[in-house]
């Protein structure tokens, strides 16, 4: 039986906005060598493959491959499974809430229609964001990024190392004109971001060009082979480590809109919710929106 496919655009309601993902629904037949071949012919960032759960509860277990190997946790591809099942499931304006089970662990979601092609989803993180200071000197962080040492930083925002699963170097710019130059040097790449865990760049500035928009950002990662990144749900969701550490918010409950992807011409809006206490973060989420722009079926 041929297996049933769908190409989704995550953190946006607009076709050909966002992050695109492949999502095959139709995959426990498929060995985990095909769901390589798979991925690396869709040839996008990811690609996600839909198989029944393990544990009695749960909706659906959750394989996410990039084009070269199997990743045990990403944001983008769990947020388009989430509304995938919510379409797929017919769930309607009605908030459905599920578990979707995943290499990492079993992720709490809720997801709702927003109309017939495009739905709102959410999911709890695997693991609460943690931060610490960044290894490389602003001098050398500004000449990996084509920038000055006087670009980086703003307010109290200082460029630190974060995690909530997926590592990254947070690094903070003036203003969203010196967001915009940005551009990443590979050749001294290596001697400011290391070529290790935080080897990734999350750069981002205040507002936005949405009036609801916190912050602007974008990702670069290019001893990985990404250039920049459209949206990226683990960068966000390590962020909201970053967004706590710096703005020290009251306790309680904590919503933040984090743009990414225009200088690509990709608009997203990746939506952060935590809660505080103690100055800790002590729950989180990450959500968005999610655009279903193509189906048909793998003639395998």
């Amino acid at each position: 039986m041929p297996a049933r496919y769908y190409v989704l655009d995550v953190f946006t309601d607009t076709a050909l906005e966002g992050n695109p993902l492949a999502a095959v629904v139709d995959s426990e037949g498929l060995s985990d060598a095909a769901m390589q071949k798979i991925a690396a012919e869709f040839n996008l960032s990811e690609t996600i493959f839909l198989e029944p759960a393990k544990e009695a509860g749960n909706r659906a277990r959750i394989r996410i491959f990039t084009r070269t190997l199997e990743l045990p946790f990403a944001g983008h591809p769990t947020v388009g499974a989430a509304a995938l099942i919510a379409f797929l499931d017919g769930a309607g304006s009605e908030e459905a809430h599920f578990s979707l089970e995943e290499t990492v662990g079993t992720l709490p979601c809720r997801a709702q229609m927003l109309s017939e092609l495009s739905a709102a989803a959410t999911f709890g993180l695997p693991r609460l964001p943690e931060v610490e200071p960044a290894h490389g000197s602003r001098e050398a962080l500004a000449a990996a990024l084509s920038l000055e040492a006087s670009d980086i930083g703003f307010g109290e925002h200082a460029p630190l190392e974060m995690s909530a699963g997926t590592p990254f170097t947070a690094v903070p710019l003036a203003d969203m004109a010196t967001l915009a130059r940005a551009a990443p040097r590979p050749d001294v790449w290596v001697e400011a971001f290391g070529d290790g865990s935080h080897a990734a760049a999350f750069l981002y500035t205040a507002r936005g060009e949405g009036s609801d928009a916190a912050y602007r950002s974008r990702v670069f990662a290019p001893n990985q082979g990404i250039r920049e990144d459209p949206a990226t749900g683990s960068a966000a969701a390590a962020f909201i480590g970053a967004m706590a550490h710096f703005e020290k918010p009251e306790d309680g409950s904590h919503r933040r809109v984090v743009e990414q992807g225009f200088e690509m011409g990709r608009p997203s809006r990746l939506v952060a919710e935590f809660t505080t206490k103690g100055g800790q973060v002590t729950q989180a989420s990450i959500g968005g929106d999610v655009a279903i722009v193509a189906r048909g079926e793998l003639l395998l």
